[in-house]
């Protein structure tokens, strides 16, 4: 009997988020469902933090994850644009483990290399690739939704490797547990 996963990809972001469900059956995966969410219209910068927060947990309780994959925030020249990246990621990754879903990072490079072969390829040859690994009608219209099945697939790929080589966490404490070493503690007493 084969076993079934689901993996909730995230593409965070303070303007449009992307968010991509896939189903892995014996290791083939095939497209549950995307979600667009559109904040550009939002001035508020703390009301779009919380709708990323909420929208984040809407999506883990419609596809009920049992893994999921975020994108990590790429270098930009810009470092209000990398801040306020940053703090949607963030935002996204306090509600994946509010909810007790392991979450993994990839970096976008990462991300491009799994699909395409490519590390340095473009949004347009990503959202190609995934209309052939996918078996899609066509291509995603927003690059946003590529992006997070992009980050989706490349998890169902690097898995394996993730699971045996590096660790995800659901909690703090089980970080804690495994990396006590990385815990700082001051030493107050006077000899």
């Amino acid at each position: 009997m084969s076993k079934e996963v689901i993996i909730l990809g995230i593409d965070p972001g303070t303007n449009v988020m992307g968010f991509g469900a896939i189903l892995l059956q014996n290791d083939e995966p095939r497209l549950l469902g995307v979600r667009e969410l559109q904040l550009n219209k939002i001035n508020d910068p703390y009301l779009k933090l919380k709708l990323i927060y909420e929208e984040c947990q809407k999506m883990i309780e419609k596809f009920k994850p049992h893994e999921i994959a975020i994108e990590a925030p790429f270098y930009a020249t810009n470092p209000q644009s990398m801040l306020k990246l940053g703090r949607a990621q963030g935002v996204a990754m306090a509600a994946v483990i509010s909810k007790n879903v392991s979450v993994t990072e990839y970096s976008p490079r990462k991300v491009k290399k799994s699909i395409t072969g490519k590390g340095a390829a473009s949004k347009e040859q990503i959202s190609q690739m995934l209309v052939t690994l996918l078996n899609l009608n066509s291509i995603p219209k927003c690059f946003d939704v590529s992006d997070a099945l992009a980050v989706a697939l490349c998890h169902s790929y690097n898995r394996k490797k993730s699971n045996s080589n590096r660790k995800s966490y659901g909690s703090w404490h089980s970080y804690i547990k495994d990396n006590p070493q990385k815990i700082y503690t001051s030493n107050t007493s006077k000899e």
